[in-house]
């Protein structure tokens, strides 16, 4: 260790710090490897990775067996071969909620929301009758083991129309159920005055029965909206098979969507893409009635 005083000579002993000894070798300078940054047009025209081989294919086929086709491993076919699309339902049919204390007593919908009406003895005769003739129809013209999968308004006057013609059917047929709050009626605007409420149906009839938009309620035009977006939920559950068990292709599967009167009319409309002035010519179903819709040519839904 060398020290330095106050009086020595700084400059000297930097130069003689810093010269290099004869026999010490010069520093090697580092290599710093290049890279080369791409960007996406650079690899436009280079060319891509090989197709796997057959040896590649092969090997695959070992792995995974159930993955070979006559056709040779799975990965050369088109995707609709490898994964066929599944059945479509038999039928789509739509029913009406049986009679219910709202449409016997306007008045109940002054005391009693929307929702919570409930059917009369009659309207659970007719959900019960309704339930018979829907099981005659789905066992006849098809195999045994036909089944049905069902939409169901929240509403309690289509719950309990459900739970009626539901006891026509056993477990095994039922392949599932589910609650739909897009398959609702019409909102005519919370508790209904009764003399108002036929003011407005009057208006309604001059104005135009799809846009006329009841106060603090909906229009013909805001249910058809809800019903496009439940319409694009069904063809998509229609299409990756959400109606069939793991591991079935039960080509006699059948939809009910039980609901009311205006909302099957406008579903009916959304679907066939009906006009306007078509709609409008258009009657309610009966309570407790049915339309089916059945699969025809080309997988289309025919009424």
């Amino acid at each position: 260790m060398t020290i330095l005083s106050y009086d020595d000579d700084v400059s000297s002993f930097v130069a003689a710090a810093t010269r290099c000894s004869p026999a010490a070798a010069p520093p090697r300078p580092v290599r710093i490897p290049r890279v080369r940054v791409r960007c996406c047009e650079d690899t436009l025209g280079v060319p891509r990775s090989r197709r796997p081989t057959h040896d590649t294919e092969l090997a695959q086929s070992q792995r995974f067996p159930e993955l070979v086709t006559p056709y040779g491993a799975a990965s050369y076919l088109p995707h609709q071969q490898r994964y066929p699309p599944p059945p479509r339902p038999r039928r789509i049919v739509l029913v009406r909620h049986g009679e219910s204390e709202g449409n016997v007593d306007e008045a109940a919908y002054t005391r009693v929301p929307d929702p919570r009406i409930g059917l009369t003895p009659q309207g659970w005769r007719d959900a019960e009758d309704c339930g018979r003739r829907l099981r005659h129809l789905l066992s006849t013209g098809g195999g045994d083991d036909w089944k049905v999968y069902f939409y169901v308004s929240p509403y309690r006057r289509t719950l309990e129309t459900l739970r009626g013609l539901g006891r026509a059917f056993e477990d095994r047929r039922i392949a599932g159920v589910r609650e739909e709050p897009r398959l609702r009626e019409q909102d005519f605007g919370n508790f209904q005055d009764r003399d108002k409420m036929r003011v407005e149906k009057e208006i309604r009839r001059r104005y135009g029965r799809f846009f006329y938009r009841f106060p603090n309620g909906e229009s013909a035009a805001d249910v058809y909206d809800r019903i496009t977006g439940f319409r694009e939920t069904l063809r998509a559950d229609i299409d990756i098979g959400r109606f069939q068990p793991p591991g079935e292709r039960n080509p006699d599967m059948n939809v009910v969507l039980v609901s009311h009167g205006l909302t099957l009319r406008v579903f009916l409309m959304r679907w066939y893409k009906w006009t306007v002035s078509q709609f409008e010519g258009l009657a309610n179903l009966s309570n407790g009635g049915a339309l089916v819709m059945q699969t025809g040519a080309g997988g289309r839904f025919c009424a």
